[in-house]
């Protein structure tokens, strides 16, 4: 069969998010992996946080594919993800405890870089030394570990098997230990949490290692679809985000043909997901931000705190112009909109459309008082149980059917509520 590049074998379709993280990426990859044969993670690390829930059961995954509960789907984690050996096993731990049989439907790629205990110590060091400029990093120790990716000094998953891997394990951290030689830090409880992280990265040979560039070009030879899972959101790339106030890898389209050695012209959909309004977690410019009253009834009614972190999220009104730029920047296919349900007690809504005369993302901040708005008259009835497109208020169509001719993109699924059950497809 050819893809729809005229191209011999199967596709890549990229789903990723279009704001600043915390779009819904997990329960949309969990609805859409039942059409895939193979699910994998292209970037970012622990710092992300992908909830899916099924009826009282609730997971928060943070390396792990979200198609993992799915069997018969294969799930990567695949080159350009970061890992830590800790948290990896505890996730695999849990899921296990669930039933989940994870061994046999995850493979980690020996191209992977390893986040070493040291890692995280450097991230509150350089934190601390930003002093007021702070970006609000998860202190996972992601960025250290995309720093040593790139000075080619860091560690990688198949590494562990190499016979001198204790050698190359020290080396690297006696580095980073001389970084931090006068930094008051406790030493024996580093020494345990080093300890464990050895303990750690060996357990990694139980899994199955490979090289997935390889792997993915025979599923996509034999004809079978991939699904690309991005972490973060577009806002927060390293390259086009409100940098510094960015994570340390690019979370765009172009991030999933790097993160997993497959070729630009693989790439089939793209679907990108935005919540019907804003949130961001941590520092940096959010032009619609709320603060007040209507912003803390978001976040409570949202749920707007960080999967990762519990750290409580800003909210804000849906930005089209942040919209438009990630919709340009990753050539999306299909939106989904996600957490529409929360706007449904809202009398009054708002979408930003311009920063005054500008349309365009500024490279600097953006004066919040010259946002041009459009507003809409909230809806102001439960929709989470709505299974039909022709079942939803007027109003709230007239909500979707704006962003749809803003934006030149269709927006195909709609989820009404965390559970995989509260979706609709139209």
């Amino acid at each position: 069969m050819q893809n729809k590049n005229g191209e011999h074998g199967g596709q890549v379709d990229v789903l990723l998010g279009l704001q600043w993280g915390d779009e819904g990426k997990g329960k949309v990859v969990d609805v859409l992996a039942q059409h895939y044969s193979v699910i994998a993670r292209f970037q970012g690390g622990p710092n992300a946080g992908h909830s899916l829930v099924f009826g009282k059961d609730k997971f928060v995954l943070h390396t792990i594919p979200s198609g993992i509960f799915r069997q018969g789907v294969r799930n990567i984690v695949a080159n350009g993800v970061v890992v830590d050996p800790v948290s990896f096993l505890q996730e695999v731990e849990l899921l296990t405890k669930s039933g989940v049989d994870v061994r046999s439907r995850l493979v980690l790629s020996r191209r992977a870089n390893l986040i070493l205990p040291t890692h995280k110590l450097l991230d509150a060091h350089y934190e601390r030394e930003k002093g007021n400029l702070k970006i609000g990093s998860t202190l996972k120790g992601i960025g250290p570990t995309y720093t040593d990716k790139i000075a080619r000094i860091g560690l990688r998953i198949g590494d562990v098997e190499r016979p001198d891997f204790q050698a190359r394990y020290s080396a690297l951290r006696d580095h980073h230990l001389a970084i931090l030689a006068n930094d008051a830090f406790d030493r024996t409880a580093f020494q345990q949490e080093e300890a464990a992280w050895l303990k750690a990265a060996e357990a990694l040979k139980q899994f199955t290692l490979d090289d997935t560039e390889y792997l993915l070009q025979e599923t996509l030879r034999q004809g079978t679809k991939v699904l690309a899972e991005g972490a973060q959101g577009t806002m927060l790339d390293i390259d086009f985000g409100a940098y510094p106030f960015v994570t340390s890898s690019n979370t765009i389209c172009a991030g999933a043909c790097t993160g997993m050695g497959v070729a630009p012209s693989r790439i089939g959909n793209v679907y990108g997901i935005f919540k019907a309004y804003c949130t961001r977690v941590g520092a940096g410019p959010f032009p619609t931000e709320l603060q007040d009253a209507t912003g803390e009834q978001m976040r409570v009614q949202g749920q707007e705190f960080g999967a990762t972190t519990g750290r409580p999220r800003r909210t804000g009104w849906l930005d089209l112009v942040a919209l438009k730029y990630a919709i340009m920047l990753n050539g999306v296919t299909h939106l989904i909109m996600t957490k529409a349900d929360v706007l449904s007690n809202f009398p009054l809504l708002r979408v930003a459309v311009s920063y005054g005369k500008e349309e365009r993302m500024p490279h600097g901040d953006v004066d919040a008082q010259t946002i041009q708005y459009r507003d809409f008259e909230g809806w102001q009835c439960d929709i989470s149980t709505c299974r039909r497109y022709d079942e939803l208020p007027q109003r709230f169509k007239e909500y979707v059917e704006f962003i749809e001719q803003e934006t030149g993109v269709p927006i195909t699924i709609i989820s009404l509520g965390p559970d995989r059950q509260d979706t609709l497809i139209r």
